[in-house]
């Protein structure tokens, strides 16, 4: 089956026939149905997020099972599926507290990933993330399996494993947006638009999207942004401020990747509200904060892995969503590319020509 590899890091993926093992006790093999191509391979193909080539990158898909392993019971052959880049292992420490978002299959493998097929020179594939959709095939951890029950295409299913889980959960899991408060999103690609939408349906009165790209600040206007703000041509504190009585927003939500953006995020809140980060700029990058703000304006700064989703719980209602049309993919899917368009994926999300360019690895 092929593979997009990460042979190298800051070189061009690398489509070619690999080996995959069979499932082991406790894995499934999938046929991929389709996979989005993240902004965050952008920053694991210049090797700042630490993964180890050769790699089968995209941490987000869905597809349909073709083969379980050894004590595997929850899915079924020919069942489709969502493969979130999060385990939900059920036993371990954050599991059993109530937060599979910190899932210790995920965060506690400093790095290293199962090796999931050989390249036919004998050296060993691992899927990043665990999950490895930019593959016409995944073999993965059946903790991050979960079986759907709907006709949504492929496209807008395997947003659910990260773009919409983040974005919705960011909103209704965390932030906990309550009717007729103001709410500003930083950032308006395919995340932060999933945040407006939720912002909307959530029945916020004020809804300020600030990017600074033109296009995508409209895009948030008709998905449901009340107003936009562009970072780059004007103060945005004081535009929010402008917006919100002087005060600042009551909720913030942050998903423009800079760690500066992050303190931004912060500055544009009001005294005791509430600021939601989501991003990462590289493994290394850290965010400076001004004290006062911090310690003193009883700000509430949370962080958002995966909108703290519990999929089986959060899955069936995110599609409802879709399937009432409460939310859409539509305009957040820019393009769909065929696995041996990867490189042309690669580029345009780093140009930021797309929200969501969507893997297609089985055309």
């Amino acid at each position: 089956m092929r593979a997009a590899l990460l042979v190298e890091i800051k070189q061009p993926f690398l489509v070619e026939d690999i080996d995959y093992h069979a499932p082991s006790p406790g894995r499934v093999l999938i046929k991929t149905g389709a996979a989005p191509f993240c902004s965050t391979d952008c920053v694991n193909w210049r090797g700042e997020l630490f993964k180890i080539p050769p790699t089968i990158l995209g941490h987000a898909a869905m597809g349909e099972v073709l083969e379980v392993g050894e004590g595997v019971d929850h899915v079924k052959v020919g069942q489709r599926v969502i493969v979130p880049g999060t385990s939900e292992c059920g036993v371990c420490f954050y599991c059993s507290i109530g937060r599979p978002d910190q899932c210790s299959e995920t965060f506690d493998r400093n790095g290293i990933w199962p090796h999931v097929a050989d390249r036919r020179n004998g050296e060993p594939v691992s899927a990043a993330g665990n999950v490895g959709g930019y593959a016409e095939v995944m073999n993965v951890t059946a903790t991050q399996v979960f079986p759907v029950e709907t006709d949504l295409p492929d496209q807008w299913l395997s947003l659910l494993g990260c773009g919409i889980t983040t974005g919705l959960g960011s909103v209704f899991n965390i932030a906990q947006v309550a009717p007729g408060s103001s709410v500003a999103i930083v950032g308006c690609g395919h995340l932060g638009l999933w945040m407006v939408q939720a912002a909307r349906l959530a029945n916020a009165r004020t809804i300020i999207a600030l990017d600074p790209i033109a296009w995508r600040r409209e895009m948030a206007g008709t998905l449901g942004a009340t107003h936009t703000v562009d970072p780059s041509t004007e103060d945005p504190i004081a535009a929010v401020q402008a917006l919100t009585g002087g005060r600042g927003a009551d909720y913030v939500l942050e998903a423009a990747t800079l760690a500066s953006a992050q303190t931004q995020a912060l500055l544009l809140s009001r005294r005791a509200g509430r600021v939601v980060l989501t991003s990462v700029e590289r493994g290394d990058a850290t965010v400076t904060f001004p004290q006062v703000a911090l310690a003193v304006q009883s700000r509430e700064i949370i962080s958002a892995q995966n909108g703290k989703v519990r999929m089986r719980h959060d899955l069936p209602r995110f599609i409802r969503m879709m399937e009432d049309g409460l939310v859409t993919p539509e305009p957040i899917i820019t393009r769909e590319y065929k696995l041996d368009e990867i490189n042309d994926a690669l580029e345009a999300s780093m140009d930021k020509r797309d929200l969501s360019g969507v893997i297609v690895p089985n055309r």
